[in-house]
């Protein structure tokens, strides 16, 4: 991995964060970053040899070891399975070095914040002040962090996020799209909180909550081995 953003790259997953994250990097390219987007690996065998907005799928997870110097971006995770992100980079066993930071270029990032290899910022993504955003986070457009917000590793903002200041997102958590956080709450690791909910009281862990205001729904379904 180069010093600055650049240099040979590749995307786990060309399912549809990936292929955002592939967009981001064209905009940063765009504006005077250089990284060369060799490809996505992703193990459907049904992808593998594709072209995908003109960007080749090289093949399954195990092409990274004949890619030795490219850095790599982890772009899984949906509601249903939103903690692979962790199991996959636990499984390449890389350097932090070797994971790229992507944020697009419209997203708003005030140098008192931080962001941790691996971590992705899409289109329009703001933070305001003191935002801690921690490695191979997925921050989806138009959503805000306001001052000093903690954003554990692996977690996931989806579009629209509204985060209150000083509010704590656990690791491996997953926020629904539109979803808004009170000031000062935390959700827990693991956790999931429901498009649209309107969250006043904080989150455990491993659990899903949903409405406005957001209640208890149930435990998460992930499995023992993936917590």
């Amino acid at each position: 991995m180069t010093d600055g953003p650049g240099g040979d790259l590749v995307i786990v997953s060309a399912g549809g964060f990936g292929r955002e994250t592939a967009e981001a990097v064209r905009a940063m390219n765009a504006v005077g970053a250089s990284w060369r987007l060799l490809g996505y690996l992703d193990d459907d065998a049904a992808l593998s040899g594709r072209c995908l907005e003109d960007i080749p799928v090289l093949g399954g997870l195990e092409e990274l070891k004949h890619l030795p110097n490219a850095s790599v971006v982890v772009c899984t995770g949906r509601p249903d399975n939103y903690v692979s992100r962790p199991l996959i980079v636990k499984a390449f066993g890389l350097p932090a070095e070797r994971y790229a930071t992507i944020v697009h270029p419209t997203a708003a990032v005030p140098p008192s914040s931080r962001i941790g290899p691996g971590s992705v910022l899409l289109a329009y993504a703001a933070l305001t002040a003191a935002v801690s955003i921690g490695s191979h986070v997925a921050v989806m457009p138009h959503a805000t962090l306001t001052h000093d917000d903690v954003v554990e590793d692996f977690a996931t903002l989806a579009s629209g996020v509204g985060l209150g200041g000083g509010v704590r997102i656990g690791q491996c958590a997953y926020v629904g799209a539109g979803a808004l956080i009170r000031e000062n709450r935390a959700v827990g690791s693991c956790a999931l909180v429901g498009m649209g909910s309107v969250v006043i009281s904080d989150v455990p862990a491993r659990e899903v909550w949903a409405g406005v205001p957001a209640r208890y729904v149930r435990g998460t379904s992930i499995p023992h081995e993936q917590r």
